[in-house]
């Protein structure tokens, strides 16, 4: 994929019973909850989070709502075309790991991205229908819902719909990423769209397309995005711009259940995600090499701590 999706969610909450007492409150910057807080790069995403958890729903709740409100408003990395992973640990001390990541299509091979000199051709893999693998995100909130969710799918879709038709606000940031990728994005998809449009700080962006797209997956499920209308739709768009994903390539896609990477430093117990991801072994070799190092004496973002850690 282009753009990866790399998201993280934090989540704490109370005690079940104690949910539905969230008080919510809104300061000049980002949003403020009592006994629990959903942090993401988006206030409306945690905003809609926050008030699922209002409504009874649970940590895994607020997660599946968040990221497909992030689908909304930061398409450049949150997106229904991505991937990725969930590390979790529930109140019962039950640990686990899903992996949603994007996977190459059946009929990728080695030298794809080569010409037949091997020599690489420029942009090819991150640019076009060659550079899009089959996306995990909806196959990957279904089965975070299914085994910890409790509120209906159709109950943590509705406020993104809601929000895809009223429109979001466009940050500074955002319009700076639109003036650097909308004319790439008109180049490959051939076609003006929301996305390539010249967006100021304030102007709104509302999308109908999306909206109708999470309207058909909150009727008819994840059976909707690999099989159904989205699934054709998809798989006919992607085959026009060059791609090799096939409809087989959607009916095939499972989210994996996966034992997180666990480890200790001094202490405290981490629990971080498994491979394929690279982070949770990276983050435990770095750990434990610093390990017998005084950080907290050397300061924090000192430079003897920054080149330790470097």
């Amino acid at each position: 994929m282009k753009w990866n999706l790399v998201i993280l969610l934090l989540l704490l909450v109370a005690c079940k019973e104690n949910q539905s007492t969230v008080q919510v409150k809104e300061p000049e910057v980002g949003l403020i909850a009592q006994q629990a807080m959903v942090v993401s790069a988006r206030e409306e995403a945690s905003r809609i989070g926050s008030n699922i958890m209002q409504k009874g729903g649970n940590a895994f709740d607020a997660m599946v709502a968040t990221e497909i409100a992030l689908a909304l408003t930061y398409p450049n990395a949150g997106n229904l075309g991505g991937g990725g992973f969930v590390v979790y640990r529930t109140q019962f001390g039950e640990l686990g790991a899903f992996d949603y990541r994007e996977k190459a299509p059946m009929k990728a091979y080695r030298n794809m991205y080569l010409d037949e000199e091997g020599n690489v051709i420029k942009d090819k893999s991150v640019i076009g229908g060659m550079a899009v693998a089959v996306p995990g995100t909806i196959a990957g909130i279904f089965a975070v819902h299914a085994k910890l969710g409790s509120l209906p799918m159709e109950e943590l879709l509705e406020p993104v719909i809601e929000l895809a038709r009223k429109g979001y606000v466009v940050t500074e940031k955002e319009a700076a990423i639109w003036e650097k990728f909308g004319s790439i994005i008109l180049i490959v998809n051939d076609e003006e769209s929301i996305y390539t449009r010249n967006y100021k700080p304030g102007d709104t962006i509302r999308n109908l397309a999306l909206a109708n797209t999470l309207e058909r997956i909150s009727e008819e499920g994840e059976y909707d995005f690999y099989q159904g209308e989205t699934a054709r739709i998809l798989i006919e768009f992607i085959k026009s711009k060059g791609g090799i994903i096939s409809s087989e390539d959607l009916k095939a896609y499972e989210a994996l259940l996966r034992e997180p990477v666990v480890f200790e430093y001094k202490d405290l117990r981490l629990i971080s995600m498994s491979p394929p991801s690279s982070g949770g072994i990276v983050l435990a070799q770095m750990m434990k090499s610093v390990e017998g190092y005084p950080l907290k004496k050397y300061g924090h973002n000192s430079v003897k701590a920054i080149q330790l850690l470097t």
